[in-house]
């Protein structure tokens, strides 16, 4: 297992990754009174902490290795405007993470992993209700799904039922079709099934990234942007990044929180789980009228969230490189989508496309602890749960970073495993 020992806790640790995860982590350690140093190679909310969803929903956090997931694979990899497109000219390394991904898709290992899961989402509320109160608005909403088909809806209630009998915090009642269109009249008539999620939150999560890293530095610690870690490491009394152009910095211990390039240094941290980056798409479109509450269409994929004017329409899973430039093809397909489900946007006058890598595990599981390198600590994988679960995260590995004990929650975490 670990080679991390049990010495004093850490006066100063480097924090590489300024998105959710790490800066959740950033302001726990501030808070046990540590000397942090956030690192990032572009800046505050860069990657996927900027242009997701903005959905904070322990009761949908689950992991993306379901046994249904693979008949959407195999249509994935001739149709290019699919939820999940995953391109014919795959590299060696991206086979080889799918084919382990495959092998976990079953019934058993799913259920595995959904338990697992109900650790951190069970205090993910919570654990945002810790952070400082300056930040900007965290929305109480219901999180209201619909449907063409009778049967999607009947499949997602058994879903539902499913995944509270394995333990996850989530309740949902079916919505008729006058009072779907009556509270929600942007979703558009063919929509006739619906069901209602309590207990879910959203966010304008790049806005919310922001204030929370202001909240960091306020309170003492160091945001600084720019720096592209090549390196990490430690020896017996301290451990180290080296950034671009060879500086290095030693510190107590440093956290990897740096998202779809946390795989860039996994193998030589002996971390054995195969990571890749599961890239998402995200724009904004007007509305004439202000949409109450985040709507979800589990058949197309299709999240849409409340934003200053209109709606940020997100989704999709493609499975491609970190650097990759957007593809119009899947924004068209997102458009396309959702003019058949909504009305009253506009959908000509779209502004903010976006497209992000999220950091998934052929487990469907995060990595969140030690590593093989004394000093040297891990926290992402979270595939498309990173803003749900990146609090409670922070949280917990921060009392693990301080405390040198491993908090239970974590321990189906572990990233030796």
């Amino acid at each position: 297992m670990s080679a991390i020992s049990d010495a004093a806790a850490p006066g100063h640790v480097v924090v590489v990754g300024a998105g959710i995860v790490g800066l959740s982590t950033a302001w726990h350690l501030v808070q046990r009174g540590v000397d942090v140093l956030v690192l990032d190679r572009a800046g505050v909310a860069s990657g996927s902490s900027r242009g997701n969803a903005g959905w904070v929903a322990p009761g949908l956090a689950v992991p993306l290795s379901e046994p249904g997931v693979l008949r959407y694979a195999l249509a994935a990899m001739v149709d290019r405007s699919s939820p999940l497109y995953v391109p014919l000219a795959l590299r060696p390394r991206l086979w080889a993470f799918l084919l382990d991904f495959a092998r976990r898709c079953t019934s058993r290992t799913w259920q595995h992993a959904v338990r697992a899961m109900t650790l951190l989402s069970r205090d993910a509320l919570a654990a945002y209700d810790e952070l400082p109160v300056e930040l900007p608005d965290v929305m109480d909403a219901p999180l209201v799904a619909g449907f063409v088909d009778h049967q999607d809806a009947t499949h997602f209630q058994h879903e539902l039922g499913q995944l509270r009998a394995l333990g996850l915090p989530v309740a949902g009642r079916t919505l008729s079709a006058d009072d779907l269109h009556a509270r929600h009249p942007v979703i558009r008539p063919r929509v006739r099934h619906g069901v209602e999620l309590t207990g879910q939150r959203y966010l304008d999560p790049g806005s919310f990234s922001e204030g929370l890293a202001a909240a960091v530095s306020n309170r003492g610690a160091t945001v600084r942007s720019g720096a592209r870690v090549v390196d990490v490491g430690s020896t017996r009394r301290a451990a180290y990044v080296v950034l671009q152009g060879r500086e290095r910095i030693a510190t107590d211990a440093v956290v990897l929180a740096n998202g779809a390039w946390l795989g860039d240094f996994s193998k030589a941290l002996g971390v054995r789980v195969r990571l890749t980056s599961g890239r998402g798409y995200s724009f904004t479109v007007p509305t004439r009228k202000p949409v109450q509450s985040p709507l979800y269409f589990p058949a197309q994929r299709l999240a849409c969230t409340p934003v200053a004017g209109g709606l940020r329409i997100a989704g999709t899973m493609e499975f491609r490189r970190v650097d990759d430039p957007i593809d119009t093809a899947r924004v068209r397909a997102m458009v396309a989508a959702g003019r058949d489900l909504l009305s009253d946007a506009a959908w000509h006058s779209r502004s903010d496309s976006w497209v992000g890598s999220r950091p998934v595990t052929a487990d469907g599981l995060p990595l969140i602890g030690p590593t093989a390198r004394e000093r040297v600590f891990v926290a992402g994988g979270h595939g498309m749960w990173g803003l749900t679960l990146g609090p409670v995260t922070g949280r917990l590995l921060a009392d693990r970073v301080v405390t040198g004990q491993t908090p239970a929650a974590l321990q189906p975490f572990h990233p030796l495993r």
